[in-house]
């Protein structure tokens, strides 16, 4: 008797259950669902909500493998500095090698198992509780948490966090499609407040920075944004290798490139919305150049000032360090929480870019603003598209009036 056959009798047998949602997840995984749609519909489409996920998950897929090599690269880049030696990043000499591969699947990889095998276990209980069939929604949300965590986060922090997020975060509005924030970033809200030790310093971003802090002359893992918040600069990274990602950072985020690979991808299968990418990134652009303004064009504010080291950095500059792009691209496009009419996308993008580069200069003990903007701006989606609908009623009503006048 095949596979499949065994599991249809087994979806027999559970069926009517408490257990069925659980076991219908797992069948559906594998499986189409025995029961489709054949007549009497009124919209037929080619994508549903597993598809859309699966498209997002794949655009996310080579953020997560260069991260994984990027966590060895970094990691051995600290030991051969405390050896006074220099490490220059080289796809195919220094950084694509198997020892950077082995470190790096060895701490990341821990991170996405305690991410979906948590979160999928509160998935099942809440479905088996309520009754219902269990919903794909967590399948981005497991791939996002591990890529936006520093890469030596304890894996009980994480698991904590998880549960936290999808139960606060998702389950309590009601479960996939009705939560107002979005999930992952409510995971790493909770993680930046509740272990801000382990969120934020230059010891975190580096496998096992935190046993070299001892050594002389060795990297301490501090990310650009950190440096630039303490009013330092870090001349031995340049421009590519920021925009390649050969920089300490969260797993997923330090590769731009990669990062507009995935843009391009959620773009073309309409899966993410560009006016919110798009918008996003000029509300970070103009909020910069204010600050460059201030700083470059009028000298109101002085090298003395404790905001001068972020605030000087050159407009441009605020796209290819921290999580901007990839907020913009990955968290700032989730269809449930942002908003949802074609001008409201757009005022809410900008407000997201436009508030996290204000965080950043304001805030230098938080310079990484992106999650917490996006977050704000989640709470007030709604609003916005209220009064942008408003707006078009009113328009109209004018016209209406015309015409009958």
């Amino acid at each position: 008797m095949s596979l499949k056959s065994n599991l249809h009798n087994l979806k027999e047998k559970y069926k009517g259950t408490k257990m069925a949602p659980a076991f219908n997840a797992i069948h559906t995984f594998l499986y189409l669902p025995n029961e489709t749609t054949h007549n009497g519909t009124h919209i037929k489409v080619a994508d549903d909500l597993k598809r859309t996920m699966n498209i997002v998950i794949m655009a996310l897929v080579p953020c997560l493998i260069f991260g994984i090599f990027n966590a060895g690269y970094q990691h051995y880049a600290a030991i051969n500095a405390a050896k006074g030696v220099v490490t220059e990043a080289s796809l195919l000499g220094n950084f694509i090698t198997w020892d950077n591969f082995i470190i790096g699947a060895w701490t990341v990889l821990p991170l996405v198992i305690v991410s979906y095998g948590v979160g999928l276990i509160v998935e099942f209980i809440f479905a088996v509780i309520k009754g219902h069939e269990v919903e794909e929604g967590y399948l981005v949300t497991g791939m996002l948490v591990p890529l936006i965590v520093p890469i030596d986060i304890p894996l009980w922090m994480l698991a904590v966090a998880v549960i936290f997020g999808v139960v606060i975060g998702k389950e309590v509005f009601g479960g996939t499609g009705m939560n107002i924030l979005n999930p992952a970033l409510t995971i790493r809200a909770f993680l930046f407040f509740a272990y801000p030790t382990w969120m934020s310093g230059d010891k975190v971003w580096v496998h096992k920075a935190q046993e070299l802090a001892g050594t002389p002359d060795a990297i301490s893992g501090e990310t650009i944004l950190g440096a630039y918040a303490q009013g330092n600069t870090l001349p031995n990274i340049d421009t590519m290798d920021m925009f390649f990602g050969f920089i300490p950072g969260s797993v997923g985020e330090t590769s731009k490139l990669l990062i507009l690979v995935g843009a391009g991808l959620l773009i073309f299968s309409k899966v993410g919305s560009w006016r919110i990418i798009t918008s996003t990134l000029i509300g970070a652009l103009a909020m910069g150049a204010i600050f460059e303004f201030l700083v470059v064009g009028t000298g109101m504010i002085t090298e003395s000032s404790k905001f001068f080291g972020l605030m000087s950095m050159p407009f441009w500059q605020h796209l290819i360090v921290g999580s901007i792009l990839f907020g913009a691209v990955f968290m700032a496009t989730d269809p449930v929480t942002a908003s949802q009419t074609n001008k409201g996308k757009i005022i809410y993008g900008f407000l997201i870019g436009f508030i996290s580069i204000m965080i950043r200069v304001f805030n230098p003990a938080y310079p990484e603003g992106v999650f917490l903007a996006i977050l704000l701006m989640n709470v007030f989606a709604p609003t916005i598209d209220h009064y942008v609908v408003q707006g078009n009623v009113k328009r109209r009503m004018k016209r209406l009036k015309v015409k009958t006048a």
